[in-house]
């Protein structure tokens, strides 16, 4: 029995348009423990939402042109026939969308889409929707959401009835997409603690959440991911990686978060500067040497290796790889 619930190895997604090939995501490689959560963060355009569709449902125009992504040590979601991949979804991989508006039923009252669902996956739609009305009062909702449509729903609701269907079958893997970005801060907080939750209880097995702020993160993971410009940049515990950033994009990223007690009148936040690759034709060398303020000649044209540290730290970064070799 593998000790991962997800094990993705050289993952590579492309889009291919009339006009160019986005590379989105580039060999990536990273695991996500049993029983664990993981944060994937990065700006937007770094690969991070591409990488989650890529695992749960690709659809034209993107393409995963290489690598393999291993969900209980048994199925490889990049491999798996199209039939089965419906088959498991929300019974062994699950994803709370970006957009949770467009993803639930627009013109049907939930119960009926509960129904649907139930014929479906070829089960009980009683016993579906009792399982419903338990998480609906596992989030605080009132039972009288089976009979609303979603429009009648506010935005924090939306995202726990999205929560509660995602996670009606018990997943191994849930996979929650920005999960706070479109909420007020008592909402995000009340997610967050939610998602931990059922990692806690037991109703998933583990999480991936993925979100371009890292103050929310971490929050609730035990390990991060960054990513950049499709690529890992640093992966390792969360506590580590806050408090000793290797890589010079993370960095930036721990230093644009708001200290506690600092009024932004007296302390002048630090953003990353500069703008994201262009995935259609990405720099040469290390992808983040534009924007770097340490780079050196070698990183203008050689792509940094992945160096592995203790405790299960990994950085993509000559700087540091040059410094390690001394």
């Amino acid at each position: 029995m593998s000790a991962n619930t997800l094990e993705v190895r050289g993952l590579t997604v492309h889009y291919r348009t009339l006009f160019a090939t986005i590379k989105a995501v580039s060999k990536v490689s990273f695991d996500v423990p049993k029983g664990s959560i993981v944060g994937l963060i990065g700006e937007s355009g770094s690969g991070k939402s591409t990488l989650a569709q890529s695992l749960v449902l690709p659809k034209p125009p993107m393409h995963i042109v290489d690598g393999s992504a291993v969900l209980n040590g048994n199925i490889d979601l990049v491999k798996i026939d199209p039939a089965l991949r419906r088959k498991i979804l929300l019974k062994k991989i699950s994803i709370i969308p970006q957009y949770v508006l467009d993803a639930l039923p627009v013109i049907r009252k939930l119960r009926v889409f509960l129904h649907d669902l139930a014929v479906e996956k070829d089960v009980d739609p009683k016993e579906l929707e009792k399982i419903f009305v338990e998480r609906l009062n596992m989030m605080n909702l009132p039972e009288k959401v089976l009979d609303m449509y979603p429009l009648e729903l506010s935005g924090g609701m939306r995202q726990r009835v999205a929560i509660a269907i995602a996670t009606l079958f018990n997943p191994s893997l849930l996979i929650a997409d920005e999960p706070t970005s479109a909420l007020d801060v008592v909402s995000q907080r009340y997610v967050l603690e939610l998602l931990k939750d059922l990692r806690d209880s037991g109703i998933v097995e583990s999480i991936l959440i993925i979100s371009h702020d890292i103050s929310s993160i971490r929050q609730i993971a035990d390990r991060i991911v960054v990513m950049y410009g499709g690529k890992i940049v640093e992966e390792g515990p969360i506590d580590e990686i806050i408090s000793n950033p290797l890589h010079p994009y993370t960095k930036m990223l721990i230093k644009a978060i708001p200290p506690k007690g600092v009024h932004y009148t007296t302390t002048r936040l630090e953003g990353v500067k500069g703008v994201p690759p262009n995935l259609a034709a990405p720099p040469p060398g290390c992808v983040f040497h534009p924007r770097c303020p340490y780079a050196v000649k070698r990183c203008f044209t050689d792509e940094p290796p992945v160096v592995t540290l203790a405790n299960g730290r990994r950085v993509s970064c000559w700087l540091y790889y040059e410094v390690r070799k001394e």
